[in-house]
């Protein structure tokens, strides 16, 4: 069944916006969702009745705090279909969760072990591993592209065999290319040569479902502001042996067992990694939008932004010196594409477009490894979420031609 688009953007409140007279066409999905009206009344509702920090006294509100916290906790675990509650921990962002698993696991690693990254990566997916690296003296094994952007499995096979390869971190979908690497072909594969696996799943779980159960992976990683939820949250997966093993990035409140004036044990997981006061209206939010995203189904999510994407992709085609740096999306098409124009600047183009309302993004979208694979040192990303139309991108393609020929 085709979603119902007028109910869907009536559910978005900015949608409403425009600039100067022209409508908001927003098309920037991969670098922030725009929330439904559910999330902001859920998060309103929170500090209106429910008000309280989680887990700290016995009074009504902390009661009604721990409880929204929990809940918010178990529509997570059914989300990715995760064993156990405790396997999901909440932090701060995407980038967070990755940072705890790199420091974590890096306590026991030698500079004789290794680590498998892709050229694909977001920096927050390479800076840690970089850190770990500097700190620990660890190798950093890179998995190249081919001249289509697909991931070389023959090169990530060969890396595997260097014999010391202690994890795997590879993205469930590129920001730039919209490539989907073969992840549960590649967790086998690494679990087979004694490594472990940890997919930042940032772009993808707007998308499509993931099953961590099925996937096996051993980390995963998200943002909710990714997914229709707020800024401020974020989300790690770790098997529950795994975490167990894990020490914990923060060291505070909450996270501990019992302290003494020369030693202190930690809570069990996921309290362990969760010190401090966490973010319990953002966690909300991400509760109300998960459960606003999960209405729809990924079926018709697919669908629907297919048609979008393939439609992007024959609008662009027509722009004379205009270069699209993803695969053809007719066979698997994602949300996103990337693309130069030959003597025009993205940074340019995108302000240009901006005056009108329409929002793309510009430069190298957090991925300097892969511009420099890609030989350019920046591109323009069009990205589309549940909420965009076909409308839209007419008015992108009646206003494209325009701002192009303004800057040639």
């Amino acid at each position: 069944m085709a979603l119902a688009m007028d109910r869907i953007r009536q559910d978005i409140p900015i949608l409403k916006e425009t600039f100067d007279g022209n409508p908001l066409v927003y098309l920037d999905n991969a670098a922030t969702t725009q929330k439904p009206r559910a999330v902001l009344d859920a998060m309103t509702r929170f500090y209106e009745t429910d008000n309280a920090n989680a887990h700290r006294g016995m009074h009504v509100l902390a009661e009604r705090a721990t409880i929204a916290l929990e809940d918010s906790r178990r529509t997570v675990q059914t989300f990715l279909h995760a064993a156990h509650p405790e396997e999901i921990v909440f932090t701060k962002s995407c980038t967070e969760s990755i940072n705890l698993v790199a420091r974590g696991l890096s306590q026991a690693w030698i500079d004789a072990d290794a680590i498998i990254l892709s050229i694909l990566e977001h920096h927050s997916n390479i800076v840690p591993w970089l850190q770990v690296k500097e700190e620990r003296g660890c190798d950093l094994l890179w998995i190249d592209i081919h001249d289509d952007g697909t991931l070389n499995m023959q090169g990530f096979e060969e890396v595997l065999r260097h014999g010391t390869v202690k994890l795997v971190a590879i993205t469930a979908q590129s920001n730039v290319l919209g490539i989907r690497p073969p992840l549960k072909e590649m967790i086998q594969k690494a679990h087979a040569a004694g490594a472990l696996v940890l997919v930042d799943a940032a772009q993808a779980m707007a998308h499509e479902k993931i099953d961590v159960t099925e996937l096996d992976c051993d980390f995963l990683t998200f943002s909710g502001h990714k997914l229709y939820g707020p800024t401020g949250i974020g989300v790690l997966y770790g098997k529950r042996k795994l975490l167990e093993t894990l020490p914990p990035l923060l060291g505070g409140g909450m996270m501990i067992g019992e302290v003494f004036t020369d030693r202190f044990t930690t809570a069990d997981v996921p309290a362990k990694f969760e010190g401090g006061t966490q973010p319990l209206a953002e966690a909300v939010g991400l509760d109300a939008a998960i459960d606003w995203l999960t209405q729809f189904s990924w079926d018709d999510i697919t669908k629907h932004e297919s048609l979008l994407m393939k439609k992007a992709y024959d609008l662009l085609q027509k722009i004379p010196g205009l270069t699209i740096l993803c695969p053809n999306p007719n066979p698997n098409p994602s949300p996103l594409l990337s693309f130069t124009i030959d003597g025009v600047h993205p940074h340019d183009l995108t302000e240009i477009l901006g005056r009108k309302g329409i929002c793309l993004r510009a430069g190298h979208h957090c991925t300097q490894p892969l511009h420099r694979r890609l030989g350019i040192p920046a591109s323009t990303r069009l990205s589309v979420g549940i909420y965009n139309t076909t409308t839209e991108l007419d008015l992108l393609a009646k206003e494209l031609p325009e701002a192009v020929k303004r800057l040639q």
